[in-house]
C-alpha cells in the first residue's frame, strides 16, 4: 500500500500589517487534510467469496476438433454441431480453457489445481505468470486441492527442475486418485498426460493428505465434496465464507456448451463413464436448484458462474468480472 506525500500549505502574510507578529510553524497534516492512502488496484480476474478473496488464473487452453473422438462419444459429429451452432458458436470444435482457482484468507494462501505445467507444450504453462501477476509468490502457497490426477490439473505442481514448485504447500488429493496416481504405468500415465508421474509421486509422498471423500479440509472453509466417475477419487471443493460459498467442480464438466446441454453424452476422458454421466447430471441438477455458485476450470475465463435449468435441460450462465 502506498501513501502520497502530502504538500504543507503555509499561509503567507500577504502585507506587515496583516502579518502576526510571530511566524506560524508548518502544521502536521490531520486526518482529515491528509489525502487518502492508494491501494494496488485488484489482479485480473479478481472477484470475492464472503470475505475471501479470489483470482481465476489463466493457465492456457485446448480445442478438439468435432470428431466424436473426446465429446459425445457415439454420436455423430452432426450431432454435436447442431448443439454449436445453437448456442451460436463454431461447430467444427469444441474449445476448452484451463483455469486454476487462487483463494486468499487471513491464514491461508490456497490453490486449486496447478495446471497443465509443461506436459501440454505451449497448451498450458502459464500458472507462474499468472501467480505473479496476482502478486503471489510460490512459497506463499499453503495448501494445493487437485480435484484429479490428470495432466492438466498437476502438471504445476513440479517445475523445470523436477523439484516441488510450491515448497511449503501441504498438497491434498482424495485418498482414490492418490492411489490411482501411484498405480500408473508409463502407458497409463502418458495417456493422462502424466508422464513424470513417478517423480511426482516421490515429491509429494511427503506432502500429501490423502482425504476420504467428503472431508473437512479446512474447517469453515474448505470441503471435499464428491464427485467420481472421471478419476476414482475425483473430487470438487466447496469454498466458503458466511454465508457464501463456491463450488470448484474440477472436470464434472469439460465444456460449457455441451457438457452442460448433453450431459448424458459419453466423454472419452472418463474413467468411469456411467459414473461420470451420473455426476454430472447431480452436479447440474443440485446446483442449478439450489443457485449453487459455480468455478468451473475449463468453461471460459473466468470459469465463474450458475447453472439454471431451461425447459428440459440446463444452461450455463456465465458470471462476468
Amino acid at each position: 500500500m502506498k501513501t502520497n506525500s502530502l504538500a504543507l500549505a503555509l499561509t503567507v502574510c500577504m502585507t506587515l500589517a496583516a502579518c502576526s507578529p510571530k511566524s506560524e510553524a508548518p502544521k502536521e497534516p490531520t486526518q482529515e487534510t491528509a489525502a487518502p492512502a492508494q491501494t494496488a488496484p485488484a489482479p485480473a480476474g479478481s472477484f470475492t467469496i464472503g470475505q475471501l478473496s479470489a483470482v481465476a488464473l489463466r493457465d492456457g487452453a485446448f480445442e478438439f476438433p468435432n470428431d466424436n473422438k473426446i465429446f459425445g462419444v457415439g454420436k455423430t459429429p452432426e450431432d454435436v454441431a447442431a448443439v454449436l451452432t445453437a448456442a451460436g458458436v463454431p461447430a467444427d470444435k469444441l474449445s476448452v480453457s484451463i483455469q486454476p482457482l487462487l483463494v486468499k484468507s487471513a491464514e491461508r494462501v490456497l490453490l486449486f489445481d496447478t495446471g497443465a505445467g509443461s506436459n501440454f507444450g505451449p497448451a498450458g504453462g502459464q500458472l507462474g505468470k499468472s501467480l505473479a501477476d496476482a502478486g503471489v509468490e510460490a512459497a506463499s502457497v499453503t495448501d494445493i486441492f487437485i480435484s484429479h490426477p490428470h495432466g492438466d490439473h498437476i502438471g504445476g505442481l513440479l517445475n523445470a527442475e523436477g523439484a516441488l514448485a510450491f515448497p511449503n504447500a501441504t498438497v491434498h488429493m482424495g485418498a482414490a486418485d492418490w492411489e490411482f496416481l501411484k498405480g500408473l504405468n508409463a502407458e497409463k500415465a502418458a495417456a493422462i498426460g502424466a508422464t513424470n508421474y513417478a517423480a511426482l509421486v516421490t515429491a509429494l509422498t511427503p506432502k500429501i493428505d490423502a482425504f476420504a471423500p467428503g472431508a473437512d479440509l479446512v474447517p469453515g472453509v474448505v470441503k471435499a465434496v464428491d464427485l467420481h466417475g472421471h478419476t476414482p477419487g475425483h473430487s470438487g471443493y466447496l469454498i466458503s465464507s458466511g454465508a457464501d460459498s463456491l463450488l470448484y467442480i474440477g472436470d464434472s464438466l469439460h465444456n460449457y456448451i455441451v457438457s452442460v446441454q448433453k450431459p448424458e453424452w459419453t466423454v472419452a476422458f472418463d474413467n468411469d463413464a456411467a459414473a461420470g454421466e451420473k455426476n454430472r447430471i447431480d452436479v447440474l441438477t443440485k446446483s442449478a436448484e439450489s443457485g449453487q455458485r459455480i468455478y468451473a476450470v475449463h468453461f471460459p475465463y473466468p470459469g465463474l458462474g450458475k447453472f439454471e435449468r431451461r425447459g428440459d435441460g440446463f444452461v450455463w450462465v456465465a458470471e462476468t468480472l
